[in-house]
């Protein structure tokens, strides 16, 4: 069984949040990073909607996570695009999901080995709100609780779709 959530709201919610922390903090040239795989379409789709001139950056965070040495590289890694540099930038780091918070400290290590940034505004489409770290995003489309046997899923590039997957229990 598969249900699906409105993407649209979400993108919605997510492009009204960042322009109220870009206003809030007074940030005029952010650089946008999408996580791959669907943060990356997320940055697509803000990056456009906010009418950003400058092309966002791609990370894969394959070598960068905690777990590499446990799980092993990920068959399809990738090398991280950043066409900007990120010393002293306003960053806005973008990924589909946030949980553990363990892949977003992986992509802010992966982010200071480029340079080290002004600030750091992270946005998530959907909050799990399992956190293993202290670590919380700024804007964030929907907070969800997910049974064991639910999983959400972005399917995309184009167009978006957000799925919530019944497993076998």
């Amino acid at each position: 069984m598969t249900a699906l959530l409105d993407t649209d709201q979400l993108l919605n919610e997510l492009e009204a949040g960042l322009r109220e922390q870009l206003t809030s903090r007074a940030v005029t040239s952010p650089a946008l990073i999408g996580i791959r795989t669907g943060g990356v379409w997320l940055a697509d789709a803000m990056n456009k909607r906010l009418g950003l001139e400058q092309p966002f950056g791609e990370l894969d965070i394959s070598f960068y996570r905690d777990d590499f040495s446990r799980i092993g590289l990920n068959p399809r890694v990738c090398p991280s695009h950043l066409p900007f540099e990120t010393e002293d930038r306003d960053i806005i780091l973008i990924d589909d999901v946030i949980m553990s918070g363990r892949t977003i400290r992986a992509a802010m290590n992966e982010i200071f080995d480029y340079g080290r940034p002004a600030s750091i505004i992270l946005c998530t489409l959907i909050d799990l709100g399992a956190r293993e770290l202290p670590i919380q995003p700024d804007v964030v489309g929907r907070t969800l609780s997910l049974q064991s046997h639910q999983r959400v899923k972005l399917q995309g590039p184009a167009p978006l779709k957000l799925e919530l997957r019944e497993t076998g229990q």
